[in-house]
């Protein structure tokens, strides 16, 4: 790889201000100052110093971000806010949410730049449950329970079973839902006369939504995390 791109990739600058450090001698490889912006190296294996500080490689970034209501599931949109636009850093990386929450939805999404990351959890044939804490306008029938288990005929088809939870107050729940249908949540259960007032994702397969982090926040996932999509 080029210096020049591989300095522009990890968020150092654009190219043309990567070549001014060059032109500067601010930029080392192997503890030797290099002018020329053409020079390859091999990010896996050089040591690339700007100013004395190290930039470490990270081709790809996985993040938990808890999803505030009021951001839609984009990379950019004119006129709403984004969830890209919550992350303050990695804009030399294409960053994208794998899969999507609906706008008035809070929650656990993923961001990265990773396609084949995206594809172990999206891909309808992996079977990633997601998992919904609800609260809805009227207490949830007992019946209900079996109806998800049975799966819901919507104008799709018929879902794949699904697994819901009666809280208390019983007009709390929670859903798991292996696919990700417009609003099928929502939408499952208005076929039982119900109506979701709130709706938070708190698990995607294995993973379960960090509490720590505040609405809006996100962090990396550890390597730990990342590896438990490893088998999907």
């Amino acid at each position: 790889m080029r210096i020049d791109k591989f300095l522009a990739n990890m968020g150092v600058g654009t190219r043309t201000e990567v070549k001014n450090l060059l032109k500067k001698g601010l930029v080392t490889l192997n503890d030797e100052k290099i002018k020329s912006a053409k020079l390859q190296m091999n990010p896996e294996q050089d040591r690339v110093c700007v100013g004395g500080q190290q930039i470490d490689y990270e081709p790809y970034v996985y993040l938990m971000l808890n999803k505030p209501a009021g951001v839609i599931s984009a990379t950019e949109d004119d006129v709403h806010q984004t969830v890209i636009d919550l992350i303050e850093e990695y804009d030399h990386l294409d960053l994208f949410p794998v899969g999507r929450l609906d706008k008035d939805t809070e929650g656990l999404l993923l961001i990265t730049n990773d396609g084949d990351f995206n594809h172990r959890i999206m891909s309808p044939h992996k079977y990633v449950t997601k998992r919904y804490y609800a609260e809805l306008a009227h207490p949830v029938r007992e019946d209900a329970v079996e109806t998800f288990e049975q799966g819901i005929r919507l104008t799709e088809g018929l879902l794949q079973p699904a697994q819901l939870e009666i809280l208390v107050p019983n007009n709390h729940a929670r859903v798991t839902i292996c696919e990700g249908k417009y609003h099928q949540v929502k939408r499952m259960f208005h076929a039982v006369d119900n109506e979701v007032v709130y709706l938070k994702r708190d698990a995607i397969g294995p993973l379960e939504l960090d509490h720590r982090l505040k609405t809006g926040e996100y962090r990396k996932l550890t390597n730990s995390e990342i590896n438990l999509f490893k088998n999907h």
